[in-house]
Formats: C-alpha cells, structure tokens, sequence
C-alpha cells in the first residue's frame, strides 16, 4: 500500500510528515484560542457518532473510553495551524540552510558510531545504510528530540470533524484507535505533531499499520521510545518503497555550457553513461564513469543554481517526502556524515522567494495562456513546477521549470497580450 500524498507549506509530505512540517516551540498546543466553527455537526455529537463506529470496528471499549478520556473539545491550535499558510514559498537555499549545520553533522556522526551494532543489524536485515538513517532521523525529529507536544488522538479528533479533510483524518483516527487496542503504547503517551504524525520517524497511524515493526523483540513497536523501533520501522518502510543498499542516492554535479535543460526534471531518466557522453561531470571535474544506473538531473534553484543527479533512492525519498527538497537535505546530509563536504555551487546571493500570491498569480496566468497549473492555491509544488517547464518549452524559454520573479514577468507580459 503506497502513502497517501498531502500538499502543506509549500512542498508535499506522505503519511509520513515531512521537515517542511517540522515540530517546533510554535506549534505546540495552545487553549486561549477560542475556535472558530467550521462544521455544523456539534462536537460531542460528532464525537459520540464516532465511537460507536469504533466500536463497530471491534475496538474494544476501554481503548476507546481511555483514548477520548480528556477529549472534549477541538484543539483550536491545531486548527490554526491546519489553516494557516505561510507569506512567502522557501528557498532552496533557505531550506537547505536551515537544515544542515555543522553540529548536526557532529551529532549525527556521534550518533552513529555510538549505535553501530544496531545500525549494522538492521541494514543487514533491510538493506538500508546508516547514514540515511540517521539523515531522515535527523531531519524528521531532531534525532528524536522533538516529536510534538499534542495528543495524537486529540489532534486527529479535531481534523476529523472538520470537514474539509474529515474522510482521511477519520481513517487516521481510527487507525490511531487499533494501535492503542494492540497495546503498543498508553494513550497518554501516544503524542505527536498537529497532524497526527507519530514518534522519532514522525509516522502517520496508518504508516505505522503498514510498516511499523518490532526492532527490539519486545512485542510492542514503540516508536517514540524504543531506538531499535524507531529505526527498523524506518528501515522497512523505505525498504518496502524500492530502496537499494548498494546504491548512493545521487550526487552533486556540473553541467556542460550548452546543457539542455528540458532533459532536467524526474520526467527524464538516463544512464550515467548517457549523462556522461552528454558531458555532465563530478563536481571535481571528473568524468561521472560508465554505469547502467538510471538518474534524473534535479535543479532545485533553477539552471543559476547547483545540480544533482537524482538516482533509484533518490525517487525512493520522494515516496516519504514527494519534495524535491527533502529529497537532496536527506542524501546531502547522509553524506557529510560521511566526510563529504558541502555543496559546491549554491547560489553567490540567496534567491529572492516568491510570495505564495504570486504563485497564485503564476498558477492562474499559467492556466490562461493554455498551460494546465491546477486549481490556484500558492502552493508551489511539482505540478506547477512541470506546468512552468511545459510553459518554457513551448515558447522555446531555457526550461529549467524555476517559478521565479522573472518567469512571473514573462507570464503577465504574455498574458497582457493574448
């Protein structure tokens, strides 16, 4: 079973919640909000319907009467958070910047040597190297230090009663319910994000169901507390999803003067033999060598910034995070724990971000001029980046697929004169 796929904050989480919804001071829950209404179903209403379809789903009664024990109320913090959108879209840079720090680094290598056994044991079993795991460790929680303040029950309650996503977040709640009827954890402990994402690998109830295993032989899968849980689960999830342990998940390179950037973009496989005739180069200048490895050339700040290839796990990080920039933050981290250095060619000046009305604005120019963007709604994420690409390529533009302020331009001057 593949992870259902949310947009949130500018780029696109699994059932797994991705680092673009990290857990921080400001999400952690709040009660002097008062809540604005949002269904016309009361809550207790709502709420007691619910139970009885749990009960129907052969969830014992004490699960459900300990699960909604304190459940008396939509948490309205959550529902802010829910609604809320950020100004403005972030940056490649920004992203990457506030990601990756040297003491993260230090830690993550720390961390590594500190649990080799248990690293080696689990990539033995699943195939998974440990400096990826402890990458989407890293990048999920902090290395487990911050997993979310809210009641995951509460949380899920709230969503499932609003009615703009309530088919899903019921699904979840109920799946939340099943864990706690298995007895893997106490309901007072079951705590996580506002969205219901769970533990140190910030797993959604149903991709705990799906992938969630015992890593420490106890009977009970503990992904808040249990290390070897937390990173079996990790580990069989990302296995399940196509990861190969003997394969890199791309690299940082350089492409020729006359590259043609329509090639670039996940849309595009090649070997790295074909890259290599193409004339793209290690960033050390070297020749990137012959291999029937498939890889996608990734340019994340547009064809100013730095480039990648993307290869097989690659694409498998983007089955737990569909952003692009998720996806480079996890094997670029799993490499400086490695010794690799950082990457070579960032921009010289950071680039200027959008504000998510003018991706709006994009999205709707975009769909005037004849190019299919979806509904506008200022979320920039793959499709709109592809509808920009399909925009540049049919009015023969350098489509590298960058929403800049400059593409913006050449839409509202395009659409001034049609």
């Amino acid at each position: 079973m593949r992870p259902v796929i949310y947009a949130a904050l500018g780029c696109s989480f699994a059932l797994t919640l991705s680092a673009c919804m990290s857990i921080n001071a400001a999400e952690q829950p709040a009660t002097d909000t008062p809540v604005v209404a949002t269904n016309t179903v009361d809550f207790s209403t709502w709420l007691a319907d619910f139970r009885r379809e749990a009960g129907s789903k052969g969830i014992s009664a004490g699960t459900i009467d300990a699960a909604f024990a304190s459940v008396e109320a939509p948490l309205p913090r959550v529902l802010e958070l829910d609604k809320s959108q950020p100004e403005f879209v972030q940056t490649f840079s920004g992203y990457m910047k506030s990601r990756m720090s040297d003491a993260r680094v230090r830690r993550g290598r720390e961390l590594m040597a500190e649990h080799r056994e248990l690293f080696d044991r689990i990539e033995a079993k699943y195939g998974v190297q440990p400096q990826y795991l402890t990458s989407f460790w890293a990048l999920e929680s902090n290395f487990g230090d911050f997993t979310g303040g809210f009641s995951v029950i509460n949380a899920l309650a709230t969503l499932a009663w609003d009615p703009r996503r309530s088919g899903f977040f019921r699904t979840e709640l109920l799946t939340a319910l099943q864990i706690l009827d298995a007895g893997h954890i106490d309901a007072s402990a079951m705590t996580g994000s506002w969205a219901g994402a769970m533990g140190q690998c910030q797993f959604m109830p149903s991709t705990f169901s799906n992938y969630a295993v015992d890593g420490d032989g106890d009977g009970r899968i503990d992904i808040w507390n249990s290390l070897p849980d937390v990173l079996a689960s990790a580990a069989h999830y990302l296995s399940e999803s196509g990861w190969k342990g003997d394969e890199r998940w791309g690299r940082e390179v350089v492409l020729p003067g006359n590259f043609d950037f329509a090639l670039s973009g996940t849309g595009v496989r090649k070997t790295v033999t074909e890259w290599d005739a193409i004339g793209i180069r290690r960033v050390d200048g070297a020749p990137l060598g012959q291999a029937d490895m498939l890889a996608s050339v990734i340019v994340p700040a547009g064809a100013d910034g730095p480039a990648f290839l993307g290869y097989n796990n690659f694409r498998t990080t983007m089955v737990w995070n569909r952003s692009t920039f998720y996806a480079i933050s996890v094997g670029h981290l799993a490499d400086r724990f490695m010794g690799e250095g950082p990457i070579q060619h960032m921009p010289a000046d950071e680039e200027r971000a959008l504000a998510r009305a003018d991706v709006e604005e994009m999205q709707t120019l975009l769909n005037k001029l004849g190019v299919d963007a979806g509904e506008p709604d200022g979320v920039l994420g793959t499709r709109t980046r592809e509808a920009v690409r399909d925009y540049q390529l049919r009015n023969r533009l350098q489509a590298d697929g960058y929403p800049s302020y400059e593409m913006l331009d050449i839409l509202r001057e395009a659409a001034a004169i049609q």
